[in-house]
């Protein structure tokens, strides 16, 4: 009887059908790689959730099997899981210097010790149990960016990670496309892809024309210049940086986030600027408000960000007035432009001028459009491919695209987090789904917040609450005292006194007849009078609070 071949197994347990939260894993025999490990922020409907990161049950059940975890770059999509998942997988980091610099930063803040970080840099080799794996070097808004080309017992595997083809790039960092072209040549098994930019036909614009932009601005501006972009966009802050000098403006970076990727990068060789360029923000008022930029976070209208603490008047040391300039360096990511539009209109209240995306060219992408992603395709030749890194319709538009160049439809596999897809050297499908989905942390509480915890804030949120109090006598299950009604986020006591006294009478009645009754059961108690007081309240005013009966015992 003939053997079964040995199988690699590709499970994205996040990225796919959303943007962010990134984390693959190659699996081959007792053989584990991990290739990124992000986290999202939250959507409207997770109340007071701070962050979500990837759920890695299937990781920790298979830990011996784990060699490592292969960084492409350092922005918070692909790391910020990390310090989460480091708590509970003690495994080996490989990534480039600036990844390792920022990891390194959130660990610390985390309080995290002893983990193992292993710097690569580009065309570099490193062998993790059945995996070799080659850093390829390539061009994002970040530097220090690498796609993977990873030989497994079963052909190549090619993670582009997040890129764009940028032929003018910031610090020379030009994507290598002659690396790409050669581990094509050789034959590529599998493709996993970024689709972010996939429905925006022809290229990205290349990041020195924001520079020029930039230097506009400068020009023109003739007082204090306030620049929101996000914190890990360092080509970003490179450019801010030069046109500052190039006009003679002292730079104030305000925002925690902005401040240690400024500290990290600075450290590490990846800003340049010179001595004295950058002053501290209490050194501000010692000079013309002409001779500022102020570098800052809240690109996104995020409630807590530098930006917003402005617009609202509430940052304690930097006080907008009319004639200072705001520019907005960030397109709105998709859900949050009604929370960027807010701060603009804020900013504008305040008398600022405010330039956004909308307005010129202060920002570009650092993710391919089509004609660069058919670029990358046509030079690998993948025989199979996974689109990666999008919501649906953009790993089904990129799967398209595929088909357009000439791939069959059926070796392109569009999958959702949990997807197992199985390869050998001459087939590929789709095996048992694994355990994948959202780990919603709030505060310093990683997972204890789940789906009915979430109904109940939205319920909360949406209906207010009723507590009723009752006091009950050990002796004979009299009502000693009561019932009280608390009422919070419902309706105002004072003036709705009559139907306080109304719902009160409602559970006094309900009490009787179970007396009557003899119904001495907690549980049951409780489960009557929250009947009882739903239905009446629903019939007199049409709304349903969140009803919380207390029964207490003397």
């Amino acid at each position: 009887m003939a053997r079964k071949p040995n199988k690699l197994k590709i499970i994205p347990l996040g990225g796919l059908g959303e943007i962010g939260k990134n984390i693959t894993i190659l699996e081959y025999k007792d053989d584990i790689i991990v290739i990124d490990c992000g986290m999202s922020f939250p959507e409207d409907e997770m109340l007071g959730i701070d962050i979500v990161i990837p759920d890695i049950t299937y990781l920790f059940k298979n830990r011996e099997k784990i060699r490592g975890i292969v960084l492409t770059h350092g922005h918070e999509d692909h790391i910020g899981g990390l310090p989460y998942v480091l708590k509970r997988l003690n495994v080996p980091v490989y990534g480039t210097k600036l990844t390792l610099g920022l990891v390194e930063n959130k660990l610390k803040e985390h309080n995290i010790k002893n983990v193992v970080l292993n710097q690569v840099k580009a065309s570099d080799i490193i062998k993790l149990g059945s995996f070799t794996i080659e850093f390829v070097k390539t061009s994002h808004s970040i530097p220090d960016s690498v796609a993977l080309a990873i030989n497994t017992p079963v052909g190549m595997v090619f993670h582009t990670g997040d890129f764009k083809i940028d032929f003018t790039p910031i610090n020379d960092n030009l994507i290598d496309l002659h690396k790409i072209a050669e581990i094509g040549s050789k034959g590529v098994l599998v493709l996993l892809a970024d689709s972010t930019n996939v429905e925006r036909p022809g290229y990205t614009m290349s990041e020195k024309t924001v520079g020029d932009t930039f230097n506009d601005i400068f020009l023109k501006a003739p007082q204090r210049i306030i620049v929101a972009t996000f914190a890990s966009n360092v080509h970003r802050v490179q450019q801010v940086i030069d046109a500052a000098e190039l006009y003679n403006r002292k730079v104030v970076v305000s925002g925690r986030s902005m401040i240690n990727t400024v500290n990290v990068a600075r450290d590490l060789g990846y800003l340049r600027m010179k001595e004295g360029t950058l002053i501290d923000i209490n050194d501000m008022d010692k000079y013309k408000s002409n001779e500022i930029v102020i570098l800052t976070t809240g690109s996104q209208g995020e409630p807590m960000s530098a930006l917003s603490r402005m617009a609202f008047s509430e940052h304690r040391k930097i006080e907008l007035v009319p004639g200072d300039l705001v520019v907005i360096s960030a397109s709105p990511i998709p859900g949050n432009e009604k929370t960027v539009s807010r701060v603009i209109n804020k900013l504008m209240e305040l008398g600022t001028e405010v330039i956004y995306e909308a307005l010129a060219d202060v920002h570009v992408s650092g993710h391919a459009c089509q004609e660069e992603l058919k670029l990358i395709h046509t030079l690998l030749k993948p025989k199979y491919f996974i689109p990666v890194h999008g919501e649906y319709r953009h790993l089904k538009r990129h799967g398209e695209l595929a088909v357009e160049l000439g791939m069959p439809r059926e070796n392109i596999f569009l999958g959702q987090n949990g997807s197992v897809f199985e390869f050998t050297k001459n087939s590929a499908n789709t095996g048992k789904s694994v355990q994948a989905g959202n780990i919603l942390v709030d505060g310093l509480g990683v997972g204890d917040v789940g789906n009915i915890v979430l109904r109940d804030r939205k319920h909360l949120s949406e209906d207010g609450l009723i507590v009723v109090v009752v006091t009950m006598s050990r002796q004979d299950g009299k009502v000693i005292a009561g019932p009280d009604i608390i009422s919070r986020g419902f309706v105002y006591v004072r003036e709705s006194e009559d139907l306080m006294e109304e719902a009160r009478t409602v559970v006094r009645d309900v009490l009787t007849e179970c007396e009557k009754r003899n119904i001495t059961d907690w549980a049951t108690l409780k489960s009557n009078i929250r009947d009882a007081l739903r239905s009446f309240i629903y019939e007199k005013i049409k709304r349903n609070p969140m009803i919380l009966p207390i029964i207490m015992e003397v």
